[in-house]
């Protein structure tokens, strides 16, 4: 209990940022993955191409590599990014090559009749693809885009490498000022368990909400 008292204002400095970590690189990384999954089933083949290829690249190497190669590697660019700014450039690139396959999914799910009918009655193809396709996609996805983050909020942990002082650091720090690292890690996975317990109910609630229309 002692070990809990002395690490809890730690704990929740790190928290503070394990979550702004995760939530951000989420947040771009919809918005990437969308973009990609749209280039991905664009009838241009330059697009495509960048597209497989960007998604070839991002989940057939590691995420600590990624996150080594822009913090240690762009200096010798003359790019130098701060330690959080690189963590959330990571997470948010690897984030979009797996979102843009879930979204890739989900638009490609929707049947070929409800894109017929759209164009029917005369909406273009933004307007249908708004309209009509992505409510429907993003309601398909939900359940891997869910476990997407919820894996995402445990890759922050890899933050940890380049000195950003998330749950995990925190958890080094603390052990190896008191040498009670088994302690210190087991609070740390009690932490991470509870915040995706969490993230996993509210995703359970949010598809039951989403598949009321349907």
């Amino acid at each position: 209990m002692d070990l809990l008292n002395r690490a809890l204002p730690l704990l929740g400095e790190g928290l503070v940022v394990t979550l702004f970590l995760g939530l951000t690189a989420f947040g771009i990384g919809c918005v990437a993955g969308l973009a990609l999954a749209l280039m991905r089933l664009s009838s241009a083949r330059p697009l495509r191409t960048l597209a497989i290829a960007y998604v070839s690249v991002f989940r057939g190497t590691p995420m600590l590599v990624q996150i080594l190669l822009i913090y240690f590697g762009l200096p010798q660019f003359g790019i130098i990014i701060e330690p959080i700014p690189s963590a959330v450039l990571a997470l948010s690139l690897n984030a979009a090559g797996y979102l843009s396959e879930n979204f890739r999914a989900g638009i490609v799910a929707v049947e070929k009749g409800q894109r017929e009918a759209a164009n029917a009655i005369g909406m273009s193809y933004w307007q249908a693809l708004r309209r009509v396709i992505l409510p429907q996609a993003v309601r398909m996805a939900m359940p891997s885009v869910g476990n997407r983050f919820i894996a995402l909020m445990k890759d922050t942990s890899l933050a940890s490498v380049i000195t950003v002082v998330e749950l995990t650091r925190v958890a080094e720090r603390v052990g190896s000022a008191t040498f009670r690292y088994m302690e210190m890690f087991m609070i740390v996975a009690v932490v991470y368990w509870m915040v995706n317990t969490v993230l996993s109910l509210g995703q359970e609630s949010l598809e039951r909400r989403m598949a009321r229309a349907y």
